[in-house]
């Protein structure tokens, strides 16, 4: 597999996982045009989630994507959970030496 495929279908997975939390909380505690921002970045979200589903041949209704994801989504999602998990890890002992001193 190409690093391109990675580096692809995990930059539309998160962008679209980021774009839609990031309008969520726009959407309820902003006022006025941020809450129409936050609608905004949650139809953004969920268009290119849509988009990375059908490149990763899960909405075979779309027809055939003209790219395919579908042999490195898993190991690219277990790339970035283990990726956050080791982050969680070193600020939870970053905080811990922290307060403790």
């Amino acid at each position: 597999m190409e690093w391109h495929q990675y580096f692809l279908s995990m930059l539309t997975l998160v962008f679209a996982i980021a774009s839609i939390i990031a309008g969520i909380f726009t959407a309820y505690f902003g006022s006025g045009k941020s809450r129409a921002v936050g609608a905004i970045l949650i139809i953004i979200g969920l268009i290119v989630g849509v988009i990375f589903l059908w490149f990763a041949g899960l909405l075979s209704f779309l027809g055939a994507a003209p790219y395919s994801f579908s042999g490195v989504v898993v190991s690219g999602v277990l790339s970035v959970i283990g990726a956050v998990v080791g982050a969680l890890v070193a600020l939870g002992i970053f905080l811990l030496a922290i307060m403790k001193a």
